[in-house]
């Protein structure tokens, strides 16, 4: 997380995070982690988000959206990040971001905010539900850690070769200011 300050009640968050929040680009990080060579190797990526926003309502609603480069994945070796960016993944000529659009976020009995959305990749939108964290370091800047394990077959993305895995654990830090 970006700043060590302890997450708030979920609700409590919710109610003094009213207003509309502009994502703070050079702050916020985004990872895959996934496994190759039949589970021997871990690849670990990284990718730049283009824009974001948020709104948290008066009535505890709250929408939003994480717009990612598809074309910005970097996992440290030149050709697989060539690869990722052809047809047999990302086709980023044709696809070249990918949208996490928040429709709702409700506290959760742990302690977390579970967050209902949609994520389109690959010219797929689907549903994707993820278990998030946020904190308030300052009354106008919040940070949103968020998970989810992802099966990429579900947004056509079926390449596989030497054990390729198709479950990619995503986690996105995202620094949102007012």
């Amino acid at each position: 997380m970006a700043d060590s300050s302890p997450a708030a009640d979920p609700a409590e968050l919710l109610s003094t995070a009213v207003g509309t929040w502009t994502l703070d680009q050079a702050a916020t990080t985004i990872e895959l982690h996934t496994k190759a060579m039949w589970g021997l190797a871990k690849v670990t990526g990284h990718f730049t988000a283009v824009e974001g926003s948020a709104v948290v309502g008066s009535d505890g609603s709250v929408s939003g959206t994480l717009v990612i480069d598809a074309a910005s994945v970097n996992t440290g070796t030149a050709k697989r990040d060539e690869h990722l960016r052809t047809k047999d993944f990302f086709e980023v000529e044709t696809y070249p971001t990918f949208v996490y659009a928040v429709s709702a976020v409700k506290p959760a009995a742990d302690g977390t905010l579970a967050v209902s959305g949609t994520f389109t990749v690959h010219g797929q939108t689907r549903p994707l539900e993820l278990l998030a964290t946020a904190t308030l370091s300052q009354p106008d800047r919040a940070t949103v850690t968020a998970s989810a394990d992802i099966d990429r077959t579900q947004w056509g993305l079926n390449w596989t070769k030497m054990g390729a895995r198709v479950l990619n654990h995503v986690i996105v830090t995202a620094v949102f200011t007012k």
